[in-house]
């Protein structure tokens, strides 16, 4: 019995619910029939029809009587009636938790009294089978006749719209402010909807086409002239000398030629990405359309042309939700792109290509360019090869964490400078402390001196540099021209075996150096920047900021790279002096702020994608860097060594000599008899600090910072440490 009662009640409360709804659809469906089959010819109190004559009502002589007084006393508002009625059922049908309240009467009686109202006052010769007193019955008749006495005719239509407002308001439960914003979501949201249905409607009406985003076609990737389709075999490493023993350049073909298939460019998939960056933005209240589509190697970028009224910084803030809605690592926005009136969406393709370094150097861009000093950095975001020449940078500086590219691109800049500079026209000297990145050009004749890999005898190396810079200076000043360009077409166009006027002659009345020689450009490459700033920040420094600031007149240009680019490593001083930076992938917001000082780089893809910053402008390009392979440099170096063998400057040898003699002559002087019992009071304790010593031995300040600091140049003791105490490199000393 209890499993009965159970199983009943479920339909006993839907019985009591649904008698409501019955009895609403009843009455609309009654009421209904009654006004839609009224005739005037029927009996009423304004007609009479004799017992027995014809009625046309559906539902009789009451039907026509009912929907007679109906008409008469509410007008055409009583259309609403019937509709509520049919909407009341509709609702106990549909939502078995519905109830009728107050709320709703009320809604209902200032939704007929106003519509009523504004009917009588807006269409007063708006009539319905000559009903008098129509089209608002004889309540509205009343009701503005009473209001336009005291309000007029526009008060009482202000004060009628008033009530019908609240009215719908308190029947639909809404709020303006809410309506409004749906209505406009809706719309941005209903907007791929209707481009969808012109799509398809195109079968119908052919002259009304689709307004889509146009989209660029990549050109094909041809290839290089006189080339085949087939990779050609290496070349053999013994070039062919020109006549007269001159130097050849490094050929192309010493670079591995790639055959690419052009990638097909997929419509489809193009569109149906713009699609969802229009709804995705769209669900957040942002109204955009994507006007253009431009393919590339590794991103497309996606113009899209804001709504008016829409903020940028509000696309800006949606890049981790479009780059989940479209399912890439990692999106980067610009906002907006420089010349358009649009922001650039950069989404990642599904296939990357690889840009190869030949690719650059063999197009019409590289071989057709003047540059001096020409540096193929790789394809842009829509494919088109790029290509700076450093003179005008006139330095660069590098940062991106490990397995971002660095090094590989750093490799590419200096493989394109030796496949089009002469040693006499070049020369480089290379700093690698990781002794790996850089050893594969030891021994080609553009060095000035052996890839440096001690981080001291780089501080050397760049104050040698300094020396070299304000020697060049003399000499160009000597010689009355300005840079080192118009040194070299003086030189060059002076009288054989004639100094350059200007030049003073030496001591004994010969023309200096006897004749004067043509000064190379000099590119300091230094692939690890942190490594030489941890061991001799002030010395490197100063030689680096000096030359950042002076030797772009002498020639001299400077390559920086490092991997982490943190406020103690690239310093303001050197940031400042360093127009020209490149970022590859950086772990953090702070460090592209600190490399570019804007955001952007912790976006970037890896595996050489990188942000260029050109001097003289806040512009960012995208740039995907040109790979090259070992094996690759490998062989342009050996064709390089079967030319000539490597001609070091002496007087970088000398220099670092004198260094070291100074050094030795300066600990000389510095020697204290209680310089041991000193080593062995901070091995003893394991930390070292010039207060502890000068405690310890009761000695004065100036001395103990003495011993200290002829410990640090030892290597017996760290750097300082701030307000912690210095690290003891060594063990125990033997007593």
């Amino acid at each position: 019995m209890g499993t009965k009662s159970s199983s009943h009640s479920p339909s006993r409360s839907s019985w009591r619910h649904e008698i409501p709804g019955v009895i609403s659809l009843t009455a609309a469906l009654f009421l209904l029939l009654c006004l839609f089959s009224y005739s005037p010819q029927d009996p009423s109190i304004g007609h009479y029809v004799p017992p027995g004559g014809p009625v046309h009502n559906l539902i009789g002589r009451f039907g026509a009587h009912l929907s007679y007084a109906l008409l008469w006393f509410f007008g055409m508002s009583i259309f609403l009636l019937p509709a509520g009625l049919l909407t009341l059922s509709i609702l106990y049908f549909v939502r078995p938790d519905f109830r009728t309240g107050k709320k709703i009467f009320i809604g209902f009686s200032g939704l007929m009294l106003s519509s009523s109202g504004l009917l009588s006052l807006l269409a007063p010769a708006l009539s319905l089978h000559d009903v008098q007193d129509q089209p608002g019955g004889l309540l509205g008749k009343a009701l503005t006749g009473l209001l336009s006495s005291s309000l007029g005719s526009a008060g009482t239509a202000l004060l009628l719209l008033f009530v019908l407002t609240v009215s719908l308001m308190i029947l639909f439960r809404f709020s303006l402010l809410s309506l409004g914003s749906l209505l406009k979501a809706n719309l941005a949201a209903g907007g791929p909807a209707l481009m969808s249905l012109f799509r398809r409607g195109r079968a119908i009406l052919p002259e009304r086409k689709e307004k889509i985003p146009r989209i660029h076609t990549r050109k094909p990737a041809a290839p290089p002239a006189g080339e085949k389709a087939n990779p050609p075999e290496p070349p053999p490493l013994v070039p062919v000398v020109r006549r007269g023993g001159g130097y050849t350049l490094p050929p192309l073909t010493l670079l591995d030629y790639k055959e690419r298939r052009d990638a097909k460019v997929r419509k489809d998939s193009l569109l149906a990405n713009s699609r969802t960056v229009e709804k995705t933005l769209a669900d957040f209240g942002v109204v955009g359309k994507v006007v253009e589509v431009q393919p590339g190697p590794v991103v497309t970028l996606y113009e899209l042309e804001p709504a008016p009224g829409v903020k940028i910084n509000r696309i800006t803030t949606l890049s981790d939700d479009l780059a989940l809605a479209l399912k890439a690592p990692s999106i980067r926005i610009m906002a907006p792109i420089p010349g358009k009136a649009a922001v650039g969406i950069e989404i990642p393709n599904g296939n990357r290509e690889t840009v190869y370094l030949r690719e650059v150097l063999d197009s019409e861009t590289f071989r057709e360019s003047r540059l001096v000093l020409p540096i193929a950095l790789g394809k842009d975001i829509v494919g088109n090869p790029m290509v700076a020449d450093l003179t005008r940078m006139p330095h660069l500086l590098i940062a991106g964490t490990t397995g971002s590219g660095k090094s590989v691109s750093l490799n590419a800049m200096i493989c394109s400078i030796l496949l089009k500079a002469a040693p006499e026209d070049v020369k480089f000297l290379m700093i690698d402390p990781k002794r790996l990145e850089l050893s594969s050009y030891e021994g080609i004749p553009h060095l000035l001196h052996p890839v440096v890999v001690n981080p001291k005898k780089a501080a050397q190396v760049l104050k040698w540099a300094v020396e070299e810079m304000e020697r060049r200076y003399q000499l160009i000043a000597a010689s009355g021209v300005k840079n080192i360009d118009s040194y070299n077409k003086a030189l060059a166009t002076a009288a054989p075996q004639q100094p350059l006027p200007g030049l003073a002659p030496s001591s004994e009345g010969a023309p200096q150096s006897a004749l004067p020689s043509k000064l190379p450009y000099i590119v300091i490459i230094i692939d690890e920047l942190a490594d030489l700033m941890m061991v001799a920040q002030k010395n490197v420094e100063d030689s680096l900021t000096r030359l950042a600031q002076m030797a772009r007149a002498a020639g001299i240009h400077l390559m920086l790279a490092t991997q982490r680019p943190s406020v103690d490593v690239i310093t303001g001083l050197i940031k400042a002096n360093f127009p020209t930076r490149i970022s590859f992938q950086v772990s953090s917001k702070v460090d592209s702020r600190t490399i570019l000082d804007q955001q952007g780089a912790e976006s970037l893809l890896g595996s050489g994608d990188m942000l260029f910053l050109p001097p003289g402008t806040a512009k960012i390009s995208r740039i995907h860097g040109a790979f090259v392979s070992d094996r690759e440099i490998e062989r342009i170096t050996e064709y390089i060594k079967t030319q000539a063998q490597p001609t070091y400057d002496e007087s970088i040898s000398r220099y670092e000599a004198d260094s070291d003699m100074r050094e030795g002559e300066k600990g000389n002087e510095d020697v204290d008899e209680k310089y041991d019992e000193a080593v062995e009071l901070v091995t003893d304790l394991g930390q070292a600090s010039i207060s502890l010593v000068q405690r310890y031995m009761k000695i004065g300040y100036n001395r103990a910072a003495r011993l200290i600091e002829r410990m640090e140049s030892e290597g017996i003791v760290g750097p300082s440490d701030g307000a912690k105490p210095r690290k003891v490199l060594v063990g125990k000393l033997p007593r």
